[in-house]
């Protein structure tokens, strides 16, 4: 990696990029708050009751008094440039949450020091590894009554490591907290600052082998010569730091944005982002440097449409100098724009300024076709590039939804397809046979704030019906199907008959389509006309309704006409074959099934599990989370799952709370599969 003193300009050692991250309620908007206050970036600092901060500055947002979007600040500490993105700590919202992980150096997961460990610190964590991220822990709220911070961070070593060790350490009689990496001398709530200090400069000095040498022989090093070592330990992973805050109060906040200036990576000393160039199998690792002299790439993280801005395309800087003059390609696209304004974000302040550089995080306004995790470059070669792409969750609740108006369909497909570039955790998908358009999302909460930013926003009102779970159908064998379409009513008819073969595929494999016809016996300009009518089959079912998945079809054989034979003929000829070949390959109906994460009273564990195995549900584990709470972990199909919200309340007391994301699809039983292609054909007769 690139040192500091590599030629590189000046600047980029000035900028730090950080993401807060962590499970809803443990301090993030307050914390970034009171971090720009400490900076002098804001006068005073505003408060999430009375929806006053930077950062939440979406009515909804201010209203729930929970972020619902990833928001973009900035600040400059000790002539340091931060950039920082709060984020959403709902499972519903990872749609935002994420996608900051691409524009940063650093993950600080915040987690509440009286609440513990929460299954998103742990999932935020995990992501961010999976980035190569550094990694650091903030604990937040150290001054709540009645915790145990030196049992919160064994805790924390236990769940993430040894490498998990405290850069400074909380001492509650001075209300402040104390540096134990550049200071080894005092005493701290958790013991003395000598222990902290060793622990740490060993840790450290472990990978490289010359400090290692010089710290058993000397006994010490000093700690402003271990910038290198430091900064390959985070890379690595080897070292996670842990800072002690106090939001509410202000304590350790300032030393909090010490360490981001001393010791987090600047642009020059992280891992390089996973850029690839090409597609698919052929896809080959790019190399990217945090050079501002050589040719620009950019990677948009965030999309925002606004009803009266228009879109605004957010983006990192990773190589390469943005200036208003410079003329920027959008992937593949052969027509560049003009970059013309450049702002950097302060929540919902714009701030124009005249050039970025490598590592700063900046937008440009009314690009119509720019969009999420797009690549902007200015040399025409870079076409192909993309970045690694993101692991999201699966959207799996759905809902029905229809304007009330009949004639405002177009409009409100427009809408919902700019709240769906928002968000890549929303899917807008057309039900062919129902004729319902259907919007998926993560959870109930994803949904509710979807339709109120329809009604709030864009006041668009919408009838919805039920959550509609996403059903699939697969095979269970191989089958052929057959089908001859012969139509002849005066004049020129319709002839073609296809002859096909179908196969079960891994599940999760998709669909494959393949041409094995020999001969001539199909014309091969009609090929593409039979995989059609399959592919009509995939979308509409053929049992019960829903999409076919993880299947394999292979036609091999046919008849044509030399007259008669046309398109029409052979997409409807190869829909009935596949349609035949499904119905002997012992098809039947997937649901989805998903990870589930309770916390709940310890009193009341046997009656939620209990419950949750009355749901089809399994149990596949329990650990003691905080405050006399027990995590129970499981699987359970998400069509049991419905208004599990207010049944978990009832058996709690209010107390119980949960989370989920899609596992895997399995086999409906028998019963279930029945009562679904019931279903189907009563509708069928009804149209």
């Amino acid at each position: 990696m690139p040192s500091r003193s590599n030629g590189l300009a000046a600047e980029l050692e000035k900028v730090r990029t950080l993401a807060l991250v962590g499970p809803s309620a443990s301090g993030k908007t307050t914390l970034a708050e009171l971090m720009l206050k400490s900076a002098g970036a804001i006068g005073a600092t505003g408060s999430v009751e009375r929806g006053s901060t930077v950062s939440d500055h979406d009515p909804i947002e201010r209203r729930m008094q929970h972020s619902l979007n990833s928001s973009v600040m900035h600040l400059t500490h000790a002539g340091t440039r931060i950039h920082f993105i709060d984020t959403p700590g709902g499972p519903d919202f990872l749609g935002q949450s994420l996608p900051a992980l691409e524009a940063v150096e650093t993950a600080a997961v915040v987690i509440n020091a009286a609440t513990g460990i929460e299954s998103m610190a742990v999932r935020m964590m995990e992501y961010a590894a999976s980035r190569h991220l550094a990694r650091m822990i903030i604990v937040n709220k150290i001054d709540s009554q009645g915790i145990s911070l030196s049992g919160l961070l064994a805790d924390i070593q236990a769940t993430f490591g040894r490498e998990c060790l405290p850069l400074n350490l909380p001492n509650a009689m001075d209300k402040r907290v104390v540096d134990c990496f550049f200071n080894r001398h005092g005493q701290s709530d958790l013991g003395p600052v000598e222990a902290a200090h060793r622990a740490l400069v060993e840790q450290v000095v472990e990978v490289d082998a010359a400090f290692v040498d010089r710290y058993l022989e000397e006994g010490d090093v000093d700690p402003s010569e271990l910038h290198a070592p430091l900064e390959q330990a985070l890379r690595e992973g080897h070292l996670i730091p842990v800072c002690f805050v106090s939001a509410r109060s202000g304590a350790g906040v300032s030393e909090l944005l010490d360490v981001i200036v001393k010791l987090l990576p600047d642009p020059t000393e992280a891992n390089p982002p996973d850029f690839l160039v090409g597609e698919g199998t052929q896809a080959r690792p790019m190399a990217v440097e945090p050079d501002p002299s050589k040719h620009v790439l950019a990677h948009v993280f965030k999309v925002t449409v606004d009803p009266y801005v228009g879109k605004m395309g957010i983006f990192r800087v990773h190589q390469g100098t943005i200036t208003r003059d410079s003329q920027l390609y959008i992937g593949d696209g052969r027509k560049p724009f003009k970059a013309g304004h450049l702002f950097m974000l302060q929540g919902k302040t714009y701030v124009e300024v005249p050039r970025v550089l490598p590592g700063d995080i900046a937008a440009v306004a009314k690009v119509d076709e720019i969009h999420f995790d797009a690549v902007l470059h200015d040399a025409a070669e870079d076409d192909r590039v993309h970045l690694a792409p993101l692991d999201f969750p699966i959207p799996v609740h759905g809902l029905a939804i229809e304007p009330k108006r009949h004639g405002d369909e177009q409009r409100m497909w427009e809408i919902l397809g700019k709240l769906v570039d928002e968000d890549p955790c929303l899917r807008l998908e057309h039900a062919v046979v129902t004729n319902e358009t259907i919007v998926y999302g993560l959870g109930e909460l994803h949904l509710r704030v979807l339709l109120e930013r329809l009604r709030e926003v864009y006041r668009f009102e919408v009838n919805t019906r039920p959550p509609r779970i996403a059903y699939r159908e697969t095979v269970t064998m191989p089958a052929e199907g057959h089908h001859r379409h012969k139509k002849q009513s005066g004049g020129a008819g319709q002839f073609g008959e296809v002859f096909l073969r179908i196969e079960p595929l891994a599940r999760g494999a998709g669909f494959e389509f393949a041409d094995e016809v020999r001969g001539g016996t199909i014309p091969g300009q009609f090929i593409p006309a039979v995989e059609k009518g399959v592919r009509e089959v995939l979308e509409r079912g053929a049992i019960a309704g829903y999409p076919v998945v993880d299947v394999r079809v292979v036609v091999y054989d046919g008849k044509h006409h030399s007259v008669d034979s046309k398109d029409i003929a052979f997409a409807t000829a190869g829909r009935k074959a596949f349609i035949a070949a499904i119905q002997a390959a012992r098809a039947i109906v997937l649901e989805p099934v998903v990870n589930i994460d309770i916390a709940a009273p310890d009193k009341v564990v046997g009656d939620v599990t209990g419950d949750l195995s009355g749901r089809r549900g399994l149990v596949t584990g329990t650990s003691n989370g905080s405050a006399g709470t027990v995590l129970i972990r499981g699987q359970v199909p998400l069509a049991e799952l419905s208004g599990y919200q207010s049944r978990l309340n009832a058996l709690t007391s209010g107390q119980g709370r949960y989370t989920m994301e899609l596992s895997h699809y399995e086999a409906v039983p028998p019963s279930v599969q029945q009562t679904l292609m019931g279903q189907h054909q009563q509708q069928r007769d009804e149209e």
